[in-house]
């Protein structure tokens, strides 16, 4: 059953509707890369008109949501803690993995953990993704930090700061030892 009632915070429409806001999306904007139109995905958000598997799949590749994100339901079924135990780390660049550390239904922040081997790196090129504020914090080990063609070595606990869209690499610095970091986005990027 949608679910119309004004100002309510719950179901797809509203969840659509957050995360485009918290990514500083237009309606526009979203119909735009979608091909959809503004008045429908307006009705959408609104919980007026329901959409296709297929057209949640096209607004949640815009808005970097997978479709069970939009169905999960905050912390009150699941638990808010999350044990390492559980977690799984995604492979990327050379000897690198990282860990997602928020869950999906988080608008406003995403925490990942990263690891690299020795000599590991996020890759031989510097990169970009989103427009978001990013921050690295190193928690062991050393790591050079590439941002905009600058170069900068850190230890543990020290940090760097930059947009997601400013080029950027990290490498693990010593050559011999792991490291370990961790990157805070807001908005979420990934």
């Amino acid at each position: 059953m949608p679910n119309d009632q004004p100002g309510s915070s719950t179901g797809v429409g509203a969840r659509l509707r957050r995360r485009r806001r918290a990514l500083h999306l237009t309606l526009k904007d979203v119909a735009e890369q979608t091909g959809l139109t503004e008045g429908y995905l307006s009705q959408v958000e609104r919980d007026q008109a329901n959409a296709s598997v297929h057209t949640l799949q096209r607004l949640c590749g815009v808005l970097k949501l997978t479709v069970g994100d939009l169905f999960e339901q905050g912390g009150s079924i699941s638990s808010p803690v999350l044990r390492f135990r559980d977690t799984h780390g995604m492979s990327f660049g050379e000897g690198a993995t990282k860990i997602k550390l928020t869950p999906g239904s988080f608008d406003h922040l995403e925490v990942l953990l990263g690891h690299f081997a020795p000599g590991g790196s996020t890759g031989v090129e510097p990169y970009t993704h989103g427009s978001s504020e990013e921050l690295l914090l190193v928690l062991s080990g050393e790591v050079e930090v590439e941002v905009r063609g600058q170069r900068h070595r850190l230890s543990a606990l020290d940090s760097i700061h930059y947009l997601s869209s400013d080029p950027h690499r990290v490498a693990e610095a010593g050559g011999t030892q792991e490291a370990r970091v961790l990157w805070a986005m807001a908005p979420p990027t990934y």
